[in-house]
């Protein structure tokens, strides 16, 4: 954001949005303008489309998408490469879950379109692909003219990224062995939560990716969300994050957001917990 966002420029943003690009945008004197999601969580092309005014300047994705666990498709990438063209936009893509796509879909990062990729910046994390957030390693892949920038900002914002995480990272990458598998480490977790829950009284929304699980409590509490997380933690001790707190303008769907990044032991400790509701 800091590289090439100026004060006045916009940046679309969808809602629900992950809590750090809005106070980003902000920082970097810019405004962000968010594109609410449809009910299933899908991008509304139109509508982001409609949002697009003379000072905009990048549109920022997320797939897969935190909170919601859903994923872009091959055609939501034709229709954020035909906007991000018509109107000479950047995209800033967050593909931190990369490998954490189910049931045998790709994970379409906006690398995989030339026209796109020519324009977008793709951040990533080696802390959440590794499942060792702690670590703090990310990436940052762009076409060396936006890399050009983006080093400005880089070298005087982030320099005490530490160096033995980043050596560790790059010897555990020389053998891809033990990471190709991934997705398949992933959803044996995904389907372990989701299985224990269906026996429960929260209703599941899908989980295309991520290590998220959305669910809707309405059938047991008439709390609102962040009521209702804080009163799953304090008296269940089960810890949730309520979806309320991914939007600007708090809404109230009764959905909150669990973690299946977890051992199996903690796993299974949490959904007896959560049986008894």
């Amino acid at each position: 954001m800091l590289a090439v966002v100026r004060p006045g420029d916009e940046v679309i943003v969808l809602e629900p949005v992950y809590d750090s690009y809005i106070p980003s945008i902000e920082l970097a004197g810019g405004t962000a303008v968010a594109v609410p999601m449809d009910a299933g969580f899908r991008v509304p092309w139109a509508a982001v489309r409609a949002a697009v005014t003379p000072r905009t300047r990048a549109i920022m994705v997320n797939s897969p998408h935190n909170p919601s666990g859903t994923i872009l498709r091959e055609a939501d990438l034709r229709e954020l490469e035909a906007i991000a063209l018509e109107h000479d936009l950047l995209v800033i893509s967050d593909e931190v879950y990369e490998h954490m796509v189910y049931d045998g879909e790709a994970h379409q990062s906006v690398s995989r379109r030339p026209a796109l990729a020519a324009r977008s910046f793709v951040v990533s994390s080696f802390g959440k692909t590794f499942h060792a957030t702690g670590w703090k390693i990310g990436y940052c892949a762009a076409p060396a003219p936006l890399m050009a920038e983006f080093r400005k900002v880089h070298q005087f914002n982030v320099f005490t990224a530490n160096a033995p995480m980043q050596y560790g990272i790059a010897e555990y990458m020389e053998d891809p062995a033990p990471w190709r598998g991934l997705p398949a480490f992933y959803q044996r977790k995904r389907d372990l939560f989701r299985g224990g829950l269906a026996a429960t009284r929260f209703r599941l929304l899908p989980c295309e990716g991520t290590f998220f699980q959305l669910v809707d409590y309405s059938a047991i509490s008439d709390l609102d969300e962040a009521g209702f997380a804080r009163w799953l933690t304090t008296e269940i001790g089960v810890a949730a994050i309520p979806l309320s707190a991914f939007y600007e303008q708090p809404v109230q769907n009764r959905v909150v957001r669990f973690c299946f990044a977890k051992t199996e032991q903690t796993l299974e400790q949490a959904l007896e917990r959560l049986s008894r509701l």
